[in-house]
């Protein structure tokens, strides 16, 4: 049976008052200890409903005029809605500080982390601002669920006719893509004297993240013996929980005299939907997990946090559990699980009543994704400015958050699943790109390319799954006619001339490992320095890969997702129909494994480590040098093309061949594209730089490659 985990919050501050206006009874609430007693007052002047200011950037590029259907009934209900609220500039300089004290090993604060109720009352708004604003909420009709104890997120329900009301925008529905969906047709405004205050909406729509998963593809055609994706007699070699162990060392840990799994460590991945707790035990039987003492439960925490039951993420949610108890196999898994609401990503529901708990999670892990134009254009406050406040508490108070890239290789804004080629330009995932979570990219294996299978892969499984023999060399994931190393095997040389080939049209897609520049984030201090990094003041992704492919040069990852109601296949790995359809790629599985990595890290460590990605480029800046002194030994050891021959000392394994770029039509990044022929995703309009082709030490494809799990845990400082 689920756990249901409600939180307790302190008494109630002021007066409770119970209105009914607009046909809606609204409650306001505020915690006591929800904002700051020190700050000085920002709300000075009266709240006057006539003089009025937009709040920009609150509307999603998806709500187009073409695309919409009218507005509304006013009675539809807006549950659980957030709206944001901000710091002092002043408050932000001194937080920024806080920040990187934490993060110092020669400051007296270092990794001294603070509690939900310290980021209220120490970086809050002031706490009679926070009043002033639930009182005006109130007044409109709106119920005030909850003040969350950062003091910056009010957790609020209401009507589209209360929202356009109080708001002055009108919620209408929108058909796109055949989806229906609704949002607010404009920006939304209120009084000028609540905007010292007031940030925005995270969003009045309901244009959700999606998971970055990807089942094997199996509907090309190939005219050449001996090519990719098994028509020809090739065997599939997929990844089980032993073959990562294998592949990526982790076996030593398990083994050394005091043994590293994991044990006493918690790992969260955050969702939407529950799954089937035998899924997650069939799993751990399956593959020699149930030797350990790892465990699984389904909590539903907090406000706002409605049981979602299974829906068609489930497939998503099981592979997130197994993998995330899969390395560290001694830890416990929980899967935190909130339904969406009207305008409300349910994990986002879950990590804000997480994050609110005296001893948060210290780790969390979510693979799902959304492009940073589509989650808010510009720089006003919006779904990006959300997230990055959330990962940012997050960091504050200790918890480690490893989010995946994505599956759209460079096109991070086109949808993976359906497109043939790439319309939205260069675009990175928004959930992934702040500075305070590490964003996990994907790899590819080359043995296949090589044709080198037997080198790494025994015929036959032991009695725990495993038949990969050592390391693997790894190149980048790409499906498409993009793909130097797939345009190689066919004999071009020249990408536009393939995807354009009878040949290259049987690989238009945009399927791949992601990885791009931000353009919100500036370059976090501790990202730079490493050689390959460049110097475009960006926060570039991702920080780190593993393999993700899916299936598409005979690999694939395995999981169990037997639901037959929400798609799922028996979990028999004898049979090989079952096995097949229990097998996928995507950066999905690398977020929950390197957030299970990060469980044998704090085991090691003793203590939660907060953001890991300053030491995992201290680490790297170490191993790869810089551009300027580049540690050439290393560089060549490291080589992930060494295969089993890689150096024994490598932290990283540093990733050298292939590249992300897809097919393209348009004028957004894209190269070469006519009316007649498509282009390559590429970083000039003039000549084709394709986005992106890795490079020795950090790239954009695979970021700083993959890792030695072993040599990563022994040198955490």
């Amino acid at each position: 049976m689920a756990l249901r985990r409600f939180l307790k919050h302190a008494p109630l501050l002021g007066l409770l008052t119970i209105l009914t206006l607009s046909g809606f009874s609204g409650i306001a609430l505020a915690a006591v200890q929800a904002g700051s007693s020190s700050a000085a007052p920002r709300i000075v002047d009266a709240i006057d409903e006539t003089k009025l200011v937009t709040l920009a950037g609150q509307t999603n590029p998806l709500a187009a005029p073409k695309y919409d259907r009218g507005a509304v009934e006013d009675s539809l209900p807006m549950e659980h809605m957030f709206l944001q609220l901000r710091r002092s500039p002043e408050q932000e300089t001194v937080l920024q500080q806080t920040i990187d004290e934490l993060q110092d090993p020669h400051s007296s604060k270092y990794h001294q982390w603070l509690t939900a109720d310290e980021m209220g009352t120490k970086y809050g708004p002031a706490q009679q601002d926070i009043e002033t604003v639930s009182e005006w909420l109130s007044s409109h009709g709106f119920r005030v669920n909850t003040v969350h104890k950062n003091g910056l997120t009010i957790d609020l329900s209401g009507t589209a006719g209360q929202v356009r009301e109080a708001f002055h925008t009108e919620i209408h529905s929108y058909l796109v893509n055949g989806e229906q969906h609704i949002a607010n047709a404009s920006e939304p405004q209120i009084p000028a004297a609540l905007a010292p205050v007031v940030a925005g909406f995270v969003s009045l729509h309901n244009f959700m993240p999606k998971p970055a998963l990807n089942k094997p593809s199996k509907n090309f055609t190939f005219p050449c013996t001996g090519c990719p994706d098994g028509f020809n007699g090739i065997p599939q070699y997929d990844e089980a929980p032993a073959d990562l162990a294998a592949i990526y060392n982790v076996g030593p840990l398990y083994k050394a005299k005091k043994p590293i799994t994991g044990k006493g460590q918690t790992v969260v991945v955050l969702e939407r939907t529950d799954v089937l707790p035998a899924d997650v035990a069939t799993f751990r039987k399956a593959f020699g997990l149930t030797s350990y003492a790892g465990t699984f439960t389904q909590i539903h925490p907090g406000v706002g946090c409605t049981d979602p039951g299974t829906t068609p993420d489930e497939i998503e949610a099981a592979l997130d559990a197994e993998w995330a108890g899969a390395v560290a196999a001694d830890a416990s898994v929980e899967l935190a699980s909130c339904a969406d609401t009207t305008t409300n990503f349910g994990a986002f529901i879950a990590a804000v009543n997480l994050l609110d708990l005296k001893s948060p999670p210290p780790i969390m892990s979510l693979s799902y994704g959304e492009c940073e134009a589509q989650n808010g254009p510009g720089t006003a406050f919006n779904g990006n400015a959300f997230v990055n406040s959330l990962w940012q508490q997050a960091a504050l108070e200790g918890v480690s958050v490893f989010v995946s890239t994505g599956d759209g290789a460079a096109a991070g804004c086109d949808n993976d699943d359906t497109a043939l080629f790439a319309t939205g330009g260069i675009a990175a995932n928004a959930l992934a790109s702040t500075p305070y979570n590490v964003a996990t990219g994907g790899t590819d294996f080359l043995d296949t390319y090589e044709d080198t299978l037997s080198t790494y892969w025994r015929a036959t499984n032991d009695p725990v799954g495993r038949s990969a023999k050592s390391y693997v060399p790894e190149m980048t994931w790409n499906d498409s006619c993009g793909s130097s190393i797939l345009a190689k095997f066919y004999g071009y040389t020249d990408l536009l001339e393939f995807c354009n080939s009878t040949t290259g049209s049987n690989f238009l897609n945009i399927v791949g490992g992601s990885g791009a520049p931000s353009f919100l984030y500036p370059k976090p201090s501790w990202q730079g320095g490493v050689i390959g990094q460049p110097t475009d003041g960006k926060r570039d992704l991702p920080d780190i890969s593993l393999f993700a492919s899916n299936a598409f040069w005979q690999h694939a990852v395995l999981f169990c997702m037997s639901d037959a109601t929400q798609g799922g296949f028996p979990c028999d790995y004898t049979n090989g129909t079952d096995t097949l359809n229990n097998s996928a790629g995507g950066t999905s599985f690398t977020a929950p494994q390197f957030a299970s990595i990060q469980a044998l890290i704090n085991q090691k460590a003793g203590a939660p480590q907060g953001n890991p990605d300053p030491i995992l480029y201290q680490l790297a800046r170490a191993e790869y040098g810089s551009a300027s002194s580049p540690n050439k030994n290393n560089l060549t050891t490291c080589n992930a093309s060494q295969g089993n021959t890689i150096g024994s000392n490598c932290i990283f394994q540093d990733v050298t061949q292939g590249d992300i770029a897809v097919p393209c039509y348009g004028t957004s990044n894209c190269y070469g594209s006519t009316l007649n022929d498509y282009g390559i995703l590429s970083t000039s309009d003039t000549s084709l730089h394709e986005a992106y082709p890795t490079k020795t030490g950090w790239d954009f494809s695979t970021g700083l490659g993959s890792v030695n799990v072993t040599n990563l845990v022994n040198a955490w400082p």
